[in-house]
């Protein structure tokens, strides 16, 4: 017998009007867009969707991409003036980071060379491998500095599961979390897809971000069905980062 609750939708016709708080389409900054071309492609093809306001989050992590506020304004100038020249006035753009926590991070904070979301809240990664020996203390003295830590795709980390006593902690500490539309999109594999719908289903999810790098990412965005509970659940999410970043 056919299951009519099962039935699959698009993801993306759940996105429109998301101010994307997590992406990779500044150029030549990381590993995300190569060019200002590569830039404008990714927006135009957000926009296919209705998702036309960005908080550009170049990583910050120290010797790799070693960024700064000043390498990433200078991206983003390159990046405004050309949708300016392409017409393209109903893109919004702000600008932040996605910063690794290594062992630069705390001198970084400490002299305010990081780049929240906004005014309070501040996109932080960690290593996939195995969490930093400075988290706590790293999350100790974000929060002390009056800022919330948003944690990118907390579904991505190998040691930590939907049910981690480390994940809790860092949610009782008041960690917020960030899911990656990519995860629901199965771009990462099932594992990571179960886990982020477990979460989502335990309502330790506060907000949704694409990471999108590239091309061949959107691609899959575009393409991913999901099924009518995760589009309840996703449009919750949709709408409070809506309402938290617009």
């Amino acid at each position: 017998m056919l299951n009519f609750f099962s039935k699959k939708e698009y993801l993306i016709d759940h996105l429109g009007g998301l101010v994307d708080i997590h992406n990779h389409i500044l150029p030549g900054i990381d590993d995300g867009a190569r060019s200002v071309d590569d830039s404008l492609a990714l927006i135009k093809g957000f926009g296919e969707f209705g998702v036309t306001r960005f908080v550009c989050t170049p990583h910050i992590m120290h010797n790799y991409y070693p960024n700064t506020p000043e390498t990433i304004q200078e991206s983003f100038e390159k990046l405004k003036n050309a949708l300016n020249q392409s017409g393209m006035d109903e893109v919004s753009l702000d600008k932040a980071a996605e910063h690794m926590i290594d062992d630069n991070f705390e001198e970084l904070l400490h002299h305010d060379q990081i780049m929240p979301l906004t005014r309070y809240h501040l996109l932080v990664e960690m290593s996939f491998l195995q969490p930093p020996i400075n988290m706590n203390t790293a999350l100790d003295k974000i929060i002390s500095k009056g800022l919330f830590p948003v944690l990118a795709h907390p579904e991505r980390y190998l040691f930590l599961s939907s049910s981690s006593k480390r994940l809790k902690s860092y949610k009782e500490k008041g960690v917020l979390f960030q899911v990656n539309l990519l995860s629901l999109a199965d771009y990462y594999g099932s594992d990571v897809k179960s886990k982020a719908l477990k979460l989502m289903e335990n309502n330790l999810i506060d907000f949704v971000g694409s990471d999108v790098h590239n091309m061949q990412q959107l691609k899959s965005l575009k393409e991913a069905t999901i099924t009518k509970k995760t589009g309840k659940m996703l449009h919750t999410l949709v709408n409070d980062t809506i309402e938290q970043f617009y």
